[in-house]
C-alpha cells in the first residue's frame, strides 16, 4: 500500500482535484479489472480511450484516477490527477509504486531490429553461469532467476515490469537483461527505469505497419540512447550505418563492437562448420556452438557487454564457448536417412537473408536448400515481396505458405509475396503451413537442408483472430517420421 501523494513524486502533474493523502493499493488500466482501492489510468491507445471507461472504473471502486482530460463531472470522494501524458505518467508512478526497482539491480536493456532476444537471453545465461542471480525479458519467457514466466509481450507494460523487477529483487538477482522493442521505448513503458547500460545490434526494415516510415523506426530506437544516464553505457554495433547515429545525444559512455570497423571491441569468424564457428574475440580463438555472422556480432555484443558489466575476459570467454543455441534461433534438427532441418524465428528481409547466408557459406555442393517461409498478417506489409525474393534468389526451392496470418486472408498475403517474383523463378505457394513443411521435407533428399522460416520459438499459429497449437519443431519431427 502506498500514499498517492508520494506516488506522484517526479511526475509532472496539471491539477490535482481531492485527497493527495488517499492510500493507494494496486494501479491499473483495464477497467475490466478495477478493484476497490486501485489508483486508474486512463490511457489514450491506438484502438480506445482509456477516458472513455472512468466511470466504469469507478463503478468498481477505484481510489483515484489519473487522466490528461478532467471529466466535467467529478464524484466526490474520489482523487483525479491531471497529467500532460498518461503513459509518462504510468512509468513514473509504477516505479515509485514498486520502490525503483531498477535501481537496486544492473539493469541491461537490448534494442534493434534482430538479435535481441539471443543477446539478452546469453547475457542472463553467461551471469547465471557466472554465479550470479539474474531475470530475463525477452519475447520467448520472462525469468525471476530460476522461475519462468510465458511472455507476453517484447517488453510488458510499465506495471508489470516494475513488478518482475520488484520480484527480481525479492529474489537476490544482481542483473536484469531485457529486450527493449522500439513499441515500448515510444509508448514510454521503460519509463521510470534506471538503465545501467544499453545494447543497439542493428536496424533494418521492420514495425513500418507501426511507425509508418523507416526514419521514425530509427527516431524511436534513438530515443532509448537519448535516455540513458550519466554513468550508464551505450554498446553500439559499428558496423550498422545508423549504430552511431543512435549515440548522438546520449549522456551515457558510448562503447563500438564491430567485425569490419575499427571498435573498442572486435571479432573475426575464423572457421566455420555446422556444428559451429571458430571465433577470435579479443585476440582470443574460442570455439562456439553457433553459426553465421550475425551469431559472431550476438556473442561479440554479449562479450563487450559482460565486459563493460565487470566480468574479466578468461571468465566471459569461457561461458561463451559453453552456451548453446536460444530456442527457435537456428536449431536444428535432422532426420534418420541425414537431411537437415532448421527451424529459425527470421520474419524480416535481414534476418532471412542472414540465415540463408549462413546456410549457404557451409553447405557443401550437391546439398540443396528448401526455404518455407510465410509473412505475418496486420503487420508491416512492406517486407512480403522482398522476403519472398529472397527466398527464391538463394534457394534450390521456396515454399511461400502462411505464417501467423491473423486476421488477413492468408492467400491475400501469399499474393502479395509473390509480387516480388519478377525474374521468371519458381516456387511453390502452400497455404497450410502443416502442409508446407511436410512438402519440403519429402522433397529433400538425404544431405539436403529444410530451414522453416518466420515462427521460431512460437507454439501457437493465430489465424482469424484464434491462436491455436502450432510448433515448427513438432511440424518437422512429425514429417521426419512419417516421411522419411
Amino acid at each position: 500500500m502506498s500514499v498517492l501523494k508520494d506516488l506522484l513524486d517526479s511526475v509532472d502533474i496539471l491539477a490535482v482535484c481531492g485527497e493527495e493523502s488517499v492510500d493507494i493499493t494496486s494501479l491499473g488500466f483495464d477497467s475490466r479489472q478495477a478493484m476497490p482501492g486501485q489508483l486508474f489510468f486512463a490511457i489514450v491507445g491506438e484502438q480506445s480511450d482509456g477516458h472513455n471507461y472512468i466511470e466504469s472504473a469507478l463503478d468498481k471502486g477505484v481510489a483515484a484516477v489519473v487522466c490528461e482530460r478532467l471529466p466535467q463531472v467529478m464524484r466526490r470522494g474520489v482523487t483525479y490527477v491531471q497529467v500532460q501524458n498518461t503513459h509518462v505518467a504510468l512509468g513514473r508512478i509504477a516505479a515509485n509504486f514498486y520502490g525503483h526497482p531498477g535501481r537496486k539491480l544492473k539493469l541491461v536493456g537490448v534494442t534493434g531490429t534482430n538479435g535481441k532476444t539471443t543477446t539478452a537471453t546469453l547475457l542472463y545465461q553467461l551471469f547465471r553461469g557466472l554465479g550470479y542471480r539474474a531475470g530475463l525479458i525477452s519475447t520467448v519467457v520472462y525469468c525471476i532467476d530460476e522461475r519462468t514466466v510465458p511472455s507476453t509481450h517484447t517488453t510488458p507494460d510499465a506495471i508489470r515490469l516494475n513488478e518482475m523487477l520488484a520480484e527480481m529483487v525479492e529474489a537476490g538477482c544482481d542483473y536484469c537483461f531485457m529486450e527493449v522493442s522500439s513499441h515500448s521505448i515510444v509508448q514510454n513503458r521503460i519509463e521510470g527505469l534506471d538503465f545501467t547500460g544499453g545494447i543497439f545490434t542493428n536496424i533494418t526494415h521492420d514495425h513500418l505497419d507501426y511507425h509508418k516510415t523507416f526514419a521514425e523506426y530509427i527516431r524511436a530506437k534513438k530515443l532509448f540512447f537519448d535516455r540513458l544516464p550519466q554513468g550508464a553505457f551505450a554498446l553500439v554495433n559499428a558496423d550498422d550505418k545508423n549504430g552511431l547515429v543512435m549515440v548522438q545525444n546520449t549522456r551515457a559512455t558510448v562503447k563500438t563492437f564491430a567485425l569490419r570497423s575499427m571498435a573498442d571491441y572486435r571479432c573475426r569468424i575464423v572457421e566455420m562448420l555446422f556444428d559451429g564457428m571458430e571465433l577470435n574475440i579479443d585476440g582470443q580463438d574460442i570455439w562456439v556452438r553457433f553459426l553465421g555472422r550475425f551469431n559472431a556480432y550476438n556473442l561479440l555484443g554479449v562479450y563487450a557487454a559482460a565486459r563493460l558489466l565487470g566480468a574479466s575476459k578468461e571468465e566471459v570467454l569461457t561461458r561463451l564457448s559453453l552456451l548453446g543455441a536460444v530456442n527457435g534461433r537456428f536449431e536444428f534438427l535432422r532426420s534418420r536417412d541425414g537431411v537437415t532441418a532448421i527451424v529459425d524465428y527470421a520474419h524480416t528481409p535481414d534476418a532471412l537473408q542472414n540465415v540463408i547466408d549462413t546456410i549457404n557459406e557451409i553447405r557443401k555442393e550437391g546439398q540443396r536448400l528448401f526455404v518455407v517461409v510465410g509473412c505475418g498478417g496486420n503487420r508491416d506489409a512492406t517486407k512480403r515481396p522482398e522476403m519472398a525474393r529472397i527466398a527464391v534468389a538463394f534457394s534450390d526451392q521456396a515454399i511461400f505458405t502462411s505464417d501467423n496470418p491473423r486476421l488477413e486472408d492468408p492467400e491475400e498475403i501469399i499474393r502479395q509475396m509473390k509480387a516480388g517474383i519478377t525474374d521468371g523463378r519458381g516456387y511453390l505457394a502452400i497455404t497450410d503451413r502443416r502442409e508446407a513443411i511436410r512438402t519440403a521435407v519429402t522433397m529433400a533428399a538425404p544431405g539436403d537442408i529444410v530451414l522453416v522460416a518466420g515462427k521460431g520459438h512460437e507454439t501457437y499459429q493465430d489465424a482469424g483472430g484464434v491462436k491455436h497449437h502450432f510448433d515448427d519443431k513438432e511440424e518437422v519431427a512429425a514429417a521426419f517420421d512419417s516421411c522419411r
